[in-house]
């Protein structure tokens, strides 16, 4: 029986070969430097000094994570930033969602010019020095606030969000709402939030994120080494190399055990990114469908 599969052009498997081969090289020049890193935080102290791990951790041990875990700078650090990502990320959803839909609604007066007003902060702005004098004023400044408050909107955010109220929620279904007596809150909490699932998962990623890696507001706005998120904390270490953050007696251990500190680098790494990367798969389909949408709507 003969196959009804259609021939693919001798032109076309070139062309697919060729892209495989690129997205190959380059899945292997991402990857490589990312197990790299998990395999060194797993290695030997003198096997990383050495240079001997590539993707494999040489003489496994959990040295580099315990006496990272023992240091409470950075354990305070990881608390902070969850609270830094979790509460920033909710109330910049709440702020968002509550001015990207009535800015998506023709009947909403006023809104081409709200909306200028806006995007015009995507380009012009005070800069750091009148945004810290601002921060200071509010009595913001060594608050954890101070990372909350500044940045509570986002305007590339505010954008997508209104182009996708724009093309997925129909101008009829909030009038035949009004007409059942539905209030404004309650079409938004009953009626919008549950058909934009797929926006909601692109924003709480993108701030969530945002959150989770920030840390120069941290180092401006900051002086409490309790209030510092993980962020900072890393960077003191791997970019500062403040090896003195931690206690005397891993200080101690460290002059003995060559090698921890690079160790120690690589396992903060780790912990530091892990979070953001099991996240994400949980709203991978969303995050692409809501990207999407409004791109093949009018």
């Amino acid at each position: 029986m003969k196959s009804s599969r259609i021939k693919e052009p001798l032109g076309d498997r070139i062309l697919t070969i060729f892209i495989y081969t690129v997205l190959t090289l380059i899945l292997i020049m991402v990857a490589y430097p990312l197990l790299n890193i998990v395999a060194s935080s797993f290695s030997n102290p003198n096997a990383v000094i050495k240079g001997e791990v590539t993707i494999f951790p040489i003489k496994p041990t959990l040295l580099a994570y315990k006496t990272v875990f023992n240091n409470s700078q950075v354990v305070t650090g990881f608390v902070n930033t969850i609270f830094y990502t979790v509460v920033g990320t909710i109330i910049q959803l709440i702020l968002t969602v509550l001015i990207a839909f009535p800015l998506s609604r023709k009947e909403f007066v006023g809104r081409k010019v709200i909306m200028m007003l806006i995007v015009f902060t995507m380009f012009f702005e005070g800069g750091l020095i009148p945004t810290y004098m601002i921060v200071k004023d509010l009595g913001l400044v060594d608050s954890r606030w101070a990372l909350i408050i500044p940045k509570a909107l986002g305007v590339w955010q505010v954008i997508i969000a209104v182009t996708f109220f724009k093309t997925s929620i129909p101008t009829e279904l909030y009038e035949s709402a009004q007409l059942d007596g539905c209030s404004d809150i309650k079409f938004i909490s009953r009626i919008v939030l549950p058909l934009s699932k797929p926006i909601i998962a692109v924003l709480v990623l993108m701030y969530a994120v945002g959150n989770w890696n920030s840390y120069f507001d941290a180092l401006i706005y900051l002086n409490s080494q309790e209030l510092y998120p993980l962020q900072l904390v890393l960077r003191n270490i791997l970019v500062l190399n403040q090896m003195n953050t931690l206690s005397p007696a891993v200080a101690y251990k460290l002059q003995h055990l060559q090698g921890l500190a690079d160790l120690l680098k690589y396992a903060l790494i780790v912990i530091s990114s892990l979070p953001i990367l099991l996240f994400y798969p949980f709203v991978q389909k969303h995050f692409v469908k809501g990207m999407m949408i409004g791109s093949i709507k009018e």
